[in-house]
């Protein structure tokens, strides 16, 4: 078989050994092999028997379809990484043969011939669980990286353009925090971007339950740059922090949001 449907790869391995899905949009349980659908809720005759949805769909696969396992062993090798061989023993494996009866079958052989099969399969299933489970950690810190962050709820100068991903605030703060995140600053960079990313990180050294002098912002600043002045303008200019027209207080304006 050349094609498999989208269905039958979003589908989870669950629903994909039982061989139907159940869709929430048209509440019905849909064939993964054909797509036939059966509506949740509308009861189907057979010869005099009437039967739910989902009951309905497991016959349609054990009469129209013989068995999910069938189907899936007869898939092209593009799809399973199974040879004939592999799939032919499979199938005797799924009968209960003994080993003995597969070599008669087979017309040649040895049981531990066939024993070391056995023990490959085996190893095959092993290594699918680890790499499945690997691509999908993957593919979730992959997602991950391409979230956007939260910058902060006040307006200011920032608009859709200064939009940052998770991957872009990593990659800049490694950039410019070379001692660590919670070291001092190689330099305040120019371009707008990396400045948001600088900023909103400043901010998780003050209290934003805490209002604080002048001073005592200085003193925070200090320790992440000597020119502690220009981070203080650009914290309020950007709307990371506000103060008392007088200067007498400075507080962070909206508690960021990792």
């Amino acid at each position: 078989m050349g094609y498999l449907s989208d269905l039958f790869w979003n589908a989870s391995m669950e629903e994909i050994k039982q061989g139907y899905m159940f869709e929430q949009e048209c509440e019905a349980y849909v064939c993964l092999i054909c797509g036939k659908r059966y509506e949740k809720g509308i009861i189907y005759k057979e010869e005099e028997v009437f039967y739910e949805a989902e009951k309905y769909v497991r016959r349609h696969i054990a009469n129209d379809h013989t068995s999910m396992l069938d189907f899936l062993l007869g898939l092209d090798k593009k799809w399973t990484g199974l040879t004939d061989l592999q799939r032919t023993l499979l199938n005797f494996f799924q009968m209960g043969l003994s080993d003995q009866e597969i070599v008669n079958q087979l017309d040649g052989g040895s049981t531990s011939t066939i024993r070391n099969h056995r023990f490959t399969l085996r190893e095959k299933m092993k290594q699918a669980k680890a790499f499945l489970s690997i691509m999908e950690l993957v593919e979730e810190k992959s997602h991950s990286k391409s979230r956007y962050i939260h910058i902060h709820d006040s307006p200011s100068l920032l608009d859709e353009r200064h939009s940052i991903t998770v991957q872009e605030n990593e990659e800049i703060l490694n950039t410019y925090f070379k001692e660590g995140l919670q070291g001092p600053l190689t330099e305040f960079p120019k371009k707008e971007k990396r400045k948001i990313v600088i900023l909103r990180h400043l901010t998780q050294f003050f209290d934003v339950q805490k209002s604080y002098s002048e001073k005592e912002v200085n003193a925070i600043l200090m320790e992440r740059l000597d020119d502690y002045v220009t981070l203080r303008r650009y914290l309020i200019e950007y709307g990371f922090m506000d103060r008392e027209p007088d200067g007498s207080k400075y507080w962070v304006k909206s508690k960021r949001n990792d």
